[in-house]
C-alpha cells in the first residue's frame, strides 16, 4: 500500500514539473523539427547551434518526466549537456561530429528515383508529392547543417568560445549549472515510472505538436498516402495458401508413403467383411 502511494505522488509530481516545463517544451521541440528540416534557416549563427542542444535536452526532461520507455534516447539529452559543458572550454570537435550525424542524412540519388517511379505508376495517388516535400525537408536539414558548420569554422577560436559562453548563459547551461543539472537527470523525478496518467498526458501533448509540424498540404488527412486500389482479381479464401504440387489426401490409402495408420482406415476381418 506504501509503494502505490508513493508510486502516486511521484507520478504527481511528474505531472506538476512537466506543467511547468511544457511551454518550453513546445517552444524546443519545434525549433528542433525546424532544424531538421522544415524550415530552411538563412543563417545558423553560433547561438542557434548552442539553442539546437539545448532544446534536446529539454525534449529529453519531457520524456523522463512523462516516463517515455527508457531504451528510447532519441533527443540524447544528457549529452547534449556534455557537449555543451565541453564546447564552452575550447572543445568543438565532438559538437561538429554530433551535428553532422544528426543533421546529415542526405540519400538525394536514391529519393530521386523513386519519385521518378512513382510519378511514373502511382499517378494521382499523392505518393509522388510526399516523396518530394521528403527530400525538400532533406535539403533544409542538410543546408542548416553546412550553416552551422559555416559560422563554428568562419571565426577565431577564442570568439567562438566567447559566443558559446554567452548563448550558454542565456539558456542557463554556465559550466555549474550544467553539474546540477546532470546531477537531476538522475533523481526520482526523472526516472522511469510507468503510469496511465503519464502515457495519456504525452499522447495528448504529441498529437497537438503534431498538429502544428505537420502542415503541409501532402501531410493532410487523405494525402498522406496512396489510395488503396481495387484488385484486379477476386480475392481468394481467407488464410489459404495453396502450395505448388501438393497433392490433396482423399483417402488413407492415398498419398500415404509413410503407411501412417489413419483412425478411418477400412478395417477388415478374417472372413473377408468389413
Amino acid at each position: 500500500m506504501a509503494t502505490n502511494l508513493a508510486a502516486q505522488e511521484l507520478v504527481k509530481q511528474k505531472v506538476a514539473a512537466f506543467e511547468q516545463l511544457q511551454p518550453t517544451f513546445e517552444q524546443c521541440f519545434a525549433f528542433v523539427q525546424q532544424v531538421h528540416g522544415q524550415q530552411r534557416f538563412p543563417a545558423f549563427p553560433v547561438a542557434s547551434a548552442v539553442r539546437y542542444l539545448h532544446s534536446l535536452w529539454i525534449c529529453e526532461c519531457k520524456d523522463r518526466l512523462l516516463s517515455i520507455y527508457k531504451n528510447i534516447e532519441r533527443y540524447e539529452g544528457t549529452y547534449c549537456l556534455q557537449l555543451l559543458q565541453n564546447w564552452q572550454e575550447g572543445y568543438s570537435a565532438d559538437v561538429v561530429d554530433f551535428l553532422q550525424r544528426k543533421l546529415d542524412m542526405m540519400p538525394f540519388a536514391e529519393l530521386t528515383r523513386r519519385i521518378h517511379d512513382a510519378e511514373s505508376h502511382h499517378t494521382g495517388d499523392g505518393l509522388a508529392q510526399r516523396l518530394i516535400d521528403g527530400r525538400t525537408v532533406l535539403l533544409n536539414r542538410g543546408i542548416n547543417l553546412m550553416r552551422a558548420l559555416d559560422a563554428i569554422f568562419s571565426i577565431p577560436q577564442e570568439q567562438l568560445v566567447g559566443e558559446v559562453r554567452a548563448a550558454c548563459a542565456q539558456y542557463n547551461h554556465r559550466p555549474e549549472q550544467i553539474e546540477l543539472q546532470l546531477a537531476e537527470l538522475h533523481t526520482d523525478l526523472y526516472a522511469c515510472m510507468p503510469s496511465q496518467l503519464l502515457a495519456q498526458r504525452n499522447i495528448e501533448l504529441m498529437n497537438k505538436m503534431g498538429v502544428h509540424i505537420m502542415s503541409k498540404p501532402s501531410d493532410q488527412p487523405g494525402n498522406r498516402s496512396w489510395r488503396v486500389l481495387e484488385p484486379s482479381i477476386p480475392p481468394g479464401p481467407f488464410a489459404e495458401h495453396v502450395i505448388d504440387g501438393y497433392v490433396e489426401l482423399t483417402a488413407p490409402q492415398h498419398n500415404n508413403p509413410q503407411g501412417v495408420r489413419f483412425i478411418d482406415r477400412s478395417e477388415r476381418s478374417d472372413a473377408g467383411t468389413m
